[in-house]
């Protein structure tokens, strides 16, 4: 038995296995938020009062290779108050010169290069439900499968200064039903540009996303897209918009039904203004969609979304800030319809504390 134990440690030592064992670098963050939420449907029902208590905590974890190659990975151990047992992230390999490849569970080039368009924090919010499949922001089409890519550039790509850009690949299910919308394939391309004119950095990104599913049944694809959005930013000020459109397939969420969507449009707008400890935002998002339940048919009827945002939020002292929140939304349904049940308005009172 003694001669077996050696002979392992002896085969360990030799291909250097016991290195694997060795502790990687890592580090975590996360945040909670605290408060209540006052929210006020359009339906004839009273308003009603809630608290809003929610947790994040990630782990990052990385290791540079004697080449200069940085690995890095990590796990989510709840996000937003939901436990999720330990949900690993991708793998990314980040080279020499300042290039990233993303691998598993990758994502799309065109969402990663959208410009950042300001808008209101808190938890304030009015449901909504899959009925309704007006787009409420840029990356609503945003589908791919975790088996991928995407590769980022280095910072001055191609030799201009501020561009970067990025592409982007996925493949995976293809055993869809007629009521089922899973990505078989998945391509995009994004690039960003950042400029300084005068006090004004002015920062411009989007891309293209076409994605395809195996649903022999629907005409569109499951999400054929493009966005943009630019902000620009002078000294305490930052103002921006972004515009997206579109054909898709919508996956309502009992998993029996796909709709078609045709024309999908929606833009956004946001301003935020810092003043020392206090940060004042608006956003702005309207969208529409035609839809059509009897798939492989255009759709025809018009889906909306409106809402307006508005929060300010206060530092208290390092990591722990002070929120009021405010959002009013209406949605309409086939035509002119208002979803009472999914309009009216809500408030928010709470504090982020983050670490």
């Amino acid at each position: 038995m003694k001669k077996e134990l050696l002979l392992a440690s002896a085969l360990v030592g030799t291909v250097g296995i016991a290195g694997v064992v060795e502790a990687a670098s890592a580090s975590y963050s996360g945040h909670v938020r605290n408060g209540f939420v006052n929210t006020d449907t359009d339906a004839a029902a009273d308003a009603t009062i809630g608290s809003s208590q929610q947790g994040s905590l990630s782990f990052s974890v990385s290791e540079t290779t004697d080449s200069g190659i940085k690995i890095s990975t990590g796990f989510g151990v709840a996000d937003e108050g939901a436990a999720d047992g330990a949900d690993a992230s991708g793998l990314t390999l980040t080279f020499t010169d300042g290039s990233k490849l993303d691998l598993i569970e990758a994502g799309n080039s065109y969402a990663t290069h959208l410009a950042s368009v300001p808008g209101a924090t808190g938890e304030q919010s009015i449901g909504g439900t899959t009925s309704n499949t007006a787009p409420t922001g840029l990356t609503w089409a945003n589908k791919s499968s975790n088996i991928g890519f995407e590769y980022h550039s280095a910072a001055d790509a191609l030799g201009v200064d501020g561009l970067k850009f990025g592409l982007s690949a996925s493949v995976g299910d293809d055993g869809d039903t007629a009521s089922t919308s899973t990505v078989e394939t998945a391509y995009s391309v994004g690039v960003s540009y950042v400029t300084t004119t005068g006090d004004t950095t002015i920062t411009v990104g989007g891309g293209f996303l076409n994605a395809d599913d195996s649903n022999a049944s629907t005409s569109n694809s499951a999400a054929e897209t493009w966005a943009f959005a630019g902000t620009a930013a002078t000294g305490n000020l930052t103002v921006g918009m972004g515009l997206s459109g579109g054909d898709g397939i919508a996956q309502f969420s009992t998993n029996t039904t796909v709709a078609e969507l045709d024309g999908a449009e929606v833009m956004t707008a946001g301003v935020k203004y810092v003043s020392g400890d206090i940060t004042f935002a608006v956003g702005y998002a309207d969208g529409e969609v035609k839809d059509a339940i009897d798939i492989g048919t255009n759709g025809t009827n018009t889906d909306s979304y409106n809402a307006t945002s508005a929060s300010i939020s206060y530092v208290i002292t390092s990591g722990v800030s002070g929120i009021i929140g405010f959002t009013d939304v209406e949605r309409e349904q086939e035509g002119n319809t208002q979803m009472t049940a999914h309009s009216g308005n809500a408030w928010y009172i709470g504090a982020l504390v983050s670490f």
